[in-house]
């Protein structure tokens, strides 16, 4: 009798340890489904987030594009329309007040880069040294944004009529931004060496330049090679800036 007793708890034990053990298997499999399940959904989600990210992106880009399009086609209208308010000028010039008047806008606009200009000049040359090992910085033989300033100041004060940086005109707000081995101009980087091309007077220019203690001198001074030479004609057209 107490053996089927023991007999008949043991078999209780077993079903009582079975049944715990096949409902902790079942917990645990239900939250593993339940995080998978979860995981999958935040995937999807986020490739949905992706995705709308990247269709605004090109959107934007896009938008982006047809402005600046846009803009530059308004330019070149402007500048059409500039070409006839000078012939205007010109057709009324007989008159020595309006004469005066037209030639006061258009230096002007030579200043502001707005319309186009060619006729003889200068071209300079801004190359960095030579390497020298006993030179611990290296800056202090490239061509910085300030040697080109002293050469531009000098040939507008020279009465430079358009001033251009490796074929990249000057305009009256243009900014040079120096970021090591190349210069950047109105946001479009020029690569080494740098020439200068001015419209203009070429002696006055040149004589300028190469006063005695004035800006060539301070440039070679600086470890710059600076070469210079003169130009029969220089053709610059508008500026025209991607906006």
């Amino acid at each position: 009798m107490a053996t089927e007793e023991k007999k008949t708890l043991k078999q209780k034990g077993r079903t009582l340890l079975f049944s715990i053990v096949f409902l902790v298997l079942g917990f645990l499999l239900s939250f593993s489904y339940s995080i998978t399940k979860e995981q999958f959904s935040n995937d999807d989600q986020g490739g949905q987030s992706i995705n709308r990210f990247n269709s605004k992106k090109e959107n934007a880009r896009q938008e982006l594009l047809q402005t600046q399009q846009e803009n530059l086609d308004l330019q070149e209208e402007l500048f059409q329309l500039l070409d006839s308010v000078r012939e205007y000028e010109r057709t009324i010039s007989d008159n020595d007040d309006a004469s005066g008047l037209a030639v006061e806008a258009d230096q002007y606009r030579l200043i502001l880069g707005k319309v186009a200009v060619e006729g003889p000049g200068v071209a300079i040359t801004l190359a960095d040294g030579e390497y020298d090992p006993a030179i611990e910085n290296i800056n202090d033989y490239l061509v910085h944004e300030h040697h080109l300033f002293h050469v531009i100041n000098e040939l507008y004060i020279a009465g430079a009529e358009g001033i251009a940086i490796n074929g990249q005109r000057i305009a009256r707000d243009t900014y040079i931004i120096c970021n090591g081995p190349v210069i950047t101009v109105d946001n479009i980087q020029l690569p080494a060496p740098f020439t200068i091309t001015a419209i203009g007077d070429y002696e006055v220019m040149s004589s300028a330049l190469t006063i005695t203690g004035g800006v060539r001198d301070q440039l070679v001074n600086d470890s710059i090679n600076f070469t210079m030479e003169k130009k029969e004609l220089i053709r610059m057209a508008p500026v025209i800036r991607d906006l």
